[in-house]
């Protein structure tokens, strides 16, 4: 294996329920992650509420596909 070309430095904190707060590289302000729709349904989140946001999933199928 080469050497280590880049290490990510992500920071994640769970604020409350399904909502948290992400510190990324490259970004000012943090980014937030919930639950919406029928994810929140399978999860049994009745009214997500503030934490109504794009899932964790959104943003990798959003990342794969660019």
């Amino acid at each position: 294996m080469g050497e280590v070309k880049y290490v990510s430095r992500v920071r994640i904190e769970r604020l409350r329920g399904p909502l948290r707060r992400a510190e990324l590289p490259g970004e000012d302000e943090p980014v937030y992650f919930g639950v919406h729709d029928e994810v929140a349904e399978h999860y049994g989140v009745a009214a997500p509420g503030d934490a109504e946001r794009a899932t964790t999933l959104d943003y990798i199928v959003a990342a794969a596909g660019g």
